[in-house]
């Protein structure tokens, strides 16, 4: 089983590791590479802000981008830091979901294309939304160098991104995207903490569901409200939607 995230905007301030090493999937480096060239050079742009779709409130942020080759680094489990990432918990989990996570929990990147828990990297912004000079549209680029390297990987995919970062890569109908409802209508803020609980709980389990039906069944008995839909079209995901109320 593969566990897809999106990253966040939320993110550690700062590392304390080695600068930037070998991360995983080596053969996404030269892809990488020139990612970062690029955002180096757009984030000396006097319109970093602009290029990089940064609101005001983090347009300073450019300025860590152009120190990405010698910035200190911490895991990715540790960088990112918003509302799925803490209901996620990543730190909080045994030894044996967090091997899991190691193995099955893969974050898309912007700017890395995609990343495992354990891979270092120093603090950054750029979002998969981007259209970066001179490599354009992020998803877009990222789309086939991403393809080759995670198609091969057998399973079932538990799809958690968001929209933006689901573009990267479509796994087929192997995958299940998970949608998050409230009251018949697709909920955002509470979506991303809900898909942290998800991710967390299939952690947790020794055996990792192998079908889509698996995947409903098993957080149906965790008391999840689920309602599956197997692909409208050939090569498309499955949809499970998952129904929430508010807090008491």
């Amino acid at each position: 089983m593969l566990i897809l995230l999106p990253p966040s905007k939320g993110k550690a301030s700062e590392g304390s590791g080695p600068p930037l090493g070998e991360l995983s999937f080596p053969k996404l480096d030269r892809a990488r590479k020139r990612v970062v060239s690029a955002l180096i050079r757009a984030s000396k742009r006097r319109d970093a802000a602009q290029v990089l779709g940064l609101t005001p409130g983090l347009a300073g942020e450019a300025a860590k981008n152009t120190a990405l080759r010698t910035a200190p680094t911490l895991p990715a489990a540790d960088l990112y830091t918003g509302v799925l990432y803490d209901n996620l918990g990543l730190n909080t989990l045994d030894d044996a979901a967090r091997a899991r996570a190691e193995e099955s929990v893969l974050i898309f990147s912007g700017l890395w294309g995609v990343l495992r828990v354990t891979d270092q990297v120093p603090p950054y912004r750029l979002s998969m939304g981007v259209s970066l000079p001179p490599l354009g549209g992020l998803a877009a680029y990222w789309r086939t160098h991403l393809a080759k390297e995670l198609d091969r990987i057998p399973g079932l995919v538990v799809d958690l991104r968001s929209s933006t970062y689901a573009g990267a890569w479509q796994p087929g109908d192997r995958s299940v995207s998970v949608r998050v409802f409230r009251d018949g209508k697709v909920v955002s803020h509470m979506a991303k903490a809900t898909r942290g609980e998800i991710a967390r709980v299939l952690l947790q389990q020794e055996e990792a569901p192998g079908t889509p039906e698996e995947l409903a069944k098993t957080l149906g008995n965790l008391g999840w409200t689920v309602d599956l839909t197997e692909p409208a079209r050939a090569n498309r995901p499955w949809l499970l939607d998952v129904h929430v109320t508010d807090p008491a």
